[in-house]
This record gives C-alpha cells, structure tokens and sequence, in this order.
C-alpha cells in the first residue's frame, strides 16, 4: 500500500517507510485536578496590543473544552470579549480583582502577578 506523498507521515527512511504513530499532540489532556491544586496566574499585559489592557489567566490544567465553557461563563460574568491563547485565558480589560474573585468562588486559588 502506497499513501501519497502529502498524507505520510513519515519521520525518517533509509528505504522503507516507517510511519509515526498516530496522537493527538495539540489535545494535551490534563489529569483531573482539584481546582485548589492547579497554579494560577491573573495578570495584566499592554504589550503588543497598542495600549491596550488584556487581562491574562495562566496555569490552569483543564482540556480545552472546559477551558472554552469557563471563559465562556467568565466573559458573561465581565461583560468583556476574550479568547482562548496558548493555553491561557485572555480577557479584554483590567479585570484582575473581578477574575481573582470568580475563580476563588469556583473553587480555585489564584494569585495577581504584577504590578
């Protein structure tokens, strides 16, 4: 069996072709962890944005799913936009009192990095 050149998956041949196996890289599934365990971060970030403020949420160890429903609920809760990035929350604004006090009720232990 021949599979086109686009579709291998090859990692390195002399003659015959050895596949990879297949895995989700991008879906790292993270062990359930109780919500005081995990290390969180809120912090303020103005760089590359043109001034304007983002509110930052890392460290939190939850799929990407459960990661979309909390900044879903977050964002309602704030009134504000915000996104998914790199395994952090962004949300639009200074909203770090408002975000460390939500997270607490949930059950979390953040802290505000910065200033």
């Amino acid at each position: 069996m021949t599979l086109p050149q686009e579709k291998s998956k090859l990692v390195y041949s002399t003659d015959n072709l050895i596949f990879r196996k297949e895995g989700s890289v991008g879906n790292s599934v993270y062990p359930l962890l109780n919500p005081a365990h995990q290390k969180i971060i809120v912090r303020i970030d103005r760089k590359g944005r043109g001034g304007k403020s983002v509110t930052v949420v890392e460290g939190l160890q939850l799929s990407k799913k459960n990661m979309e429903a909390l900044l879903k609920e977050l964002k309602s809760g704030l009134g504000a936009g915000g996104t998914v990035k790199d395994m952090s929350l962004e949300i639009q604004g200074d909203h770090c009192d408002a975000l460390i006090t939500a997270l607490t009720k949930m059950g979390y232990r953040p802290k505000r990095s910065g200033g």
